[in-house]
């Protein structure tokens, strides 16, 4: 079963007296792109994170945020951090001294963004036992992540299947044109020979005209550009259904083989019905190529 880059995860546990969230975003990316944002009291944890999560994403442009949030009253119980009226007082001071413009109004929302003023006293470190509640968290969250990314995954197969499916249908659809067309080529050439002066016909060697229409005729033939098509959809077909491994680059490689091949039976068609179903197999290529990108 295909897996989508595209996912989401969140947990949430009680810590202390605080809830914990963690959350896994991630969109498409050639290689593991991962930010992580983590609260201060954490971020002695950083790479502990990233080697979770690493191992288990494996590709894509990844974002985690792991942080805390109050779930109390934190007026009535006293537990809100009081601003610095120091800080605050001395940083308005100065911002009325350097820039007379501003308002009172837009001073004090300037001084109120300031870190010093409202500084935070959550705990820089983490215990032991506060970290495996963390850890649990983080799990959880890759879980539902995964899940994420097989139900969208799925998707994308279906998808895949069914352009795989209609690119064959007009494969089919190009045998009964292959016959007439090469025949049709032949009047062509026969009947240009025939226009030629009576002089220069006569010059003409029979045998060696005959030896360039086969070879000519041949270089037209695209019974190896339909095979090795067939075979390309078959492996697209077999690599989606293997379980073990992420296959979204391998499937970008099946596809630009199955694009050589169509752009080799669009050159060869010389025939209007044929490039008219080239031109819809290309078509139905474009958009596999631009759904691949989308897949682990």
């Amino acid at each position: 079963m295909l897996q989508s880059m595209t996912g989401y995860g969140k947990a949430e546990r009680k810590l202390d007296d605080k809830r914990l969230v963690v959350e896994i975003k991630s969109l498409n990316s050639k290689q593991m792109d991962m930010s992580v944002r983590l609260s201060p009291m954490f971020r002695s944890q950083e790479l502990a994170v990233r080697s979770m999560l690493g191992k288990q994403l494996e590709r894509g442009k990844v974002d985690v945020a792991i942080y805390t949030e109050e779930i109390v009253d934190i007026v009535s119980t006293g537990t809100f951090t009081p601003l610095n009226r120091a800080a605050y007082a001395f940083h308005l001071q100065e911002l009325r001294e350097l820039c007379p413009e501003l308002t009172d109004g837009e001073r004090a929302l300037a001084v109120l963004r300031m870190p010093d003023v409202t500084r935070s006293d959550e705990p820089q470190t983490v215990t032991e036992e506060q970290w495996q509640i963390v850890e649990q968290a983080i799990n959880e969250a890759v879980e539902h992540f995964i899940a994420f990314r097989v139900q969208e995954g799925a998707a994308l197969q279906a998808m895949f299947t069914d352009k795989l499916n209609a690119i064959s249908d007009l494969l089919m659809q190009v045998a009964p044109y292959e016959k007439g067309r090469v025949e049709n080529i032949r009047k062509h050439l026969l009947s240009g020979l025939e226009k030629l002066a009576e002089d220069t016909r006569k010059q003409v060697d029979s045998n060696r005209l005959e030896q360039e229409l086969i070879f000519y005729l041949e270089k037209l033939d695209i019974t190896e550009e339909k095979v090795r098509l067939i075979n390309h959809i078959k492996y697209f077909r077999e690599t989606m259904a293997n379980n073990s491994e992420a296959v979204g680059k391998k499937l970008g490689f099946i596809a630009q083989e199955m694009g050589r091949e169509i752009n080799t039976l669009g050159s060869k068609s010389n025939q209007s019905e044929m490039q008219i179903i080239v031109v819809k197999m290309k078509d139905l290529l474009e958009q596999i190529k631009e759904q691949v990108l989308n897949v682990l």
